[in-house]
């Protein structure tokens, strides 16, 4: 199923459908000629698997009566009560069988009174086109006259001008007068030649409230032959040419059928229309549900709220980020000297433990440089000494040399130690004794003491 937008144009019984399926896309078809429209209607939508709960209806313009009232600045009780007031005398058919909807236009020159532009039709013609819907298991949008939404196809950015749009569509003609792109009046007129439609406008202008216009459009069936015979006559006193599309919109008007090409534009234009459209006869309780102007600001409000809450929020752990940069940058910076710092500390810490142990066997009496002294001058130069240590019960000696045995009578003839003996047993490494040795120190009657005082 495709998601599309659906306009749907009711001519004498004939309904005409244009579904946009996307940006450039669109789907048309016909439904004339059967005893049961709303099914064949719903027969086709479900063929092109067309998915749209709702449709937009344009009724034909015949069927409405739109009208410009002038009624007083000052209105006791609301605009709307005196509108209904004042359309029991300007529709043919009783004020309770009225379907009606009105818009206020600019005010007079004068400034005394309102306008309002008002589109009223027969609840038979409203309720015909909801039957077909609702047989049809669809439900309605919107219900606008099909000519009133043709300026949804022109550009947002137009510039105000009166403007005359001659819509043919199916041997009928739709004048449709505009300021803009806002609809002012509109009639349905007939006119066998150029001549006559140019006196149609002409007699036109006094409702509107004109004495000229600026431009003249002209679209629907056979409009190149009627631009052609209003090219070789000045009767419009104002230029005469094809209607400016919107760029997308130009491209969809392109792809309708040229043999119906006038009702599928009004169909097209129903689809395109605006939400909501300027005058909608749908009853109330059937109209979508819309977000009023009061929820709107509300919405408004609420939103513009939440998003000064997370710009605070934003700000704050921006300004938290970027402190914790120039923080962590600081701290890039001073990491060198924070190591040079820790290796002077551990150097300090290793001195410093050196000078305990110093002063550890000062502490002892020992005094171990004279021991040092002859043990340098009593082992042979091949001696390798990977540790030595003194305490008050004697030295140990731990290395290697070429022959470790050797090592026990040289120390035995020290000055200072006797009874020197192998702590471990004698290992070979590398072609070398690997020793461990230990010496008492000599009694202090065997030889004089180390300890100088």
């Amino acid at each position: 199923m495709i998601p599309a937008r659906i306009g749907l144009s009711i001519e004498d019984g004939r309904l005409c459908v244009v579904a946009l399926t996307g940006r450039d896309r669109l789907e048309h078809f016909v439904v004339e000629g059967v005893e049961d429209p709303a099914s064949a209607l719903a027969a086709e939508l479900h063929a092109r698997g067309l998915l749209a709960r709702r449709i937009r209806i344009g009724l034909d313009r015949k069927l409405v009566m739109v009208k410009t009232l002038e009624l007083p600045r000052v209105v006791l009780g609301g605009l709307g009560q005196m509108v209904g007031f004042e359309l029991e005398r300007h529709v043919p058919f009783p004020p309770e069988e009225a379907r009606f909807d009105w818009v206020e236009l600019a005010s007079a020159a004068d400034g005394q009174s309102r306008r309002v532009l008002i589109a009223a039709c027969e609840r038979r013609s409203v309720e015909r086109p909801l039957g077909l819907l609702a047989a049809a298991r669809r439900r309605p949008a919107s219900l606008t006259v099909a000519c009133h939404d043709l300026p949804a196809l022109l550009p947002r950015a137009l510039p105000s001008r009166r403007t005359v749009w001659i819509h043919r569509h199916g041997g009928n003609i739709d004048l449709l007068f505009l300021d803009g792109r806002a609809p002012l009046m509109s009639r349905r007129v007939t006119a066998e030649d150029a001549e006559a439609l140019a006196w149609e406008i002409q007699r036109s202008l006094p409702l509107v409230g004109w004495r000229d216009y600026q431009a003249v459009w002209l679209s629907g069936d056979d409009a190149e032959a009627w631009l052609t015979a209003f090219g070789g006559l000045d009767l419009l006193g104002a230029p005469l040419s094809s209607p400016p599309y919107a760029k997308p919109s130009a491209t969809l008007v392109g792809a309708l059928p040229p043999e119906s090409r006038g009702t599928a534009l009004l169909a097209l234009a129903v689809a395109t229309g605006s939400r909501p459209p300027r005058l909608d006869l749908l009853p109330g309780d059937l109209r979508p549900w819309r977000l009023s102007r009061a929820q709107l600001v509300t919405a408004g409000m609420v939103i513009v709220t939440v998003l000064l809450g997370l710009a605070v929020a934003f700000t704050h752990v921006h300004k938290t980020e970027r402190y914790l940069e120039g923080l962590t940058t600081e701290i890039r910076r001073l990491d060198s000297d924070a190591k040079a710092v820790d290796g002077l500390a551990a150097k300090l810490a290793r001195k410093r433990s050196l000078l305990h142990a110093l002063q550890s066997v000062k502490a002892g009496r020992i005094e171990p440089l004279p021991v040092l002294r002859e043990l340098t001058e009593t082992l042979p130069a091949s001696v390798w000494l990977q540790a030595l240590s003194m305490g008050k019960d004697g030295v140990e000696l731990t290395g290697q040399a070429d022959s470790a045995s050797q090592l026990i009578p040289l120390l035995e003839t020290a000055q200072w130690l006797e009874r020197a003996e192998f702590t471990s047993p004698v290992t070979k490494t590398q072609s070398k004794d690997q020793f461990r040795i230990r010496a008492a120190w000599k009694t202090p009657s065997a030889a004089p003491s180390p300890k100088v005082r």
